[in-house]
């Protein structure tokens, strides 16, 4: 996790500047792509572990990082190496939508959260398929496309070392739909409709 220093929105877009855990700033360069909170940016000025990024407009419009501020925590991720070991689903910090935490229930010790999105998405939200919630690779347990809803359950070192410990109720969180199941979510549709 790293901390928002300062947001500061403008008309056109804004300048958000996170200040980097301890050794996470390591090597990091202009230019470099790190996600926020799953969301793909381009650190524009380093000093030391503080690391300034420019949001354009629609950047600001589609991802919960417009209602971000100075305190906030929020989730980060260097970008994978070639070589380097991948765990979950790749993630290309392109987000979807934005969704809803309408539910949050720790029976026995468990964390699952059931999260409202926009009902369109639902086809490429399947049981025990994968989703990208403001940067973390999660599996979905249940879903209802008619509500367009769906629910995770977090372990507890998601919760220690993500954002996810922080949000509750009405939260606000990045949704990034799986590639794969897109593409052959979309590919199905278009071949149904071609052939029908």
């Amino acid at each position: 996790m790293a901390t928002i220093i300062s947001h500061q929105i403008n008309s056109g877009g804004s300048r958000l500047t996170l200040e980097l855990p301890e050794g996470s700033e390591k090597s990091l360069q202009i230019g470099a792509s790190i996600a926020v909170d799953g969301t793909c940016l381009t650190a524009t000025e380093i000093e030391g572990r503080i690391v300034h990024f420019d949001l354009v407009g629609e950047t600001m419009a589609i991802t919960s990082l417009g209602i971000r501020q100075a305190g906030d925590k929020v989730n980060i991720e260097r970008a994978a190496k070639i070589g380097s070991e991948i765990g979950g689903h790749l993630m290309s910090g392109h987000v979807s939508d934005i969704a809803k935490i309408i539910a949050v229930e720790e029976p026995d010790g468990n964390h699952i959260l059931t999260l409202l999105v926009n009902i369109e998405l639902m086809k490429y939200i399947l049981p025990k398929g994968f989703i990208g919630l403001d940067g973390c690779s999660l599996t979905i347990v249940d879903t209802d496309a008619k509500r367009g809803t769906f629910t995770v359950w977090l372990i507890p070192e998601t919760l220690s070392v993500t954002c996810f410990g922080h949000r509750g109720l009405d939260a606000l969180v990045n949704v990034e739909i799986d590639s794969q199941t897109q593409a052959v979510v979309d590919t199905v549709i278009s071949y149904m409709k071609n052939n029908a």
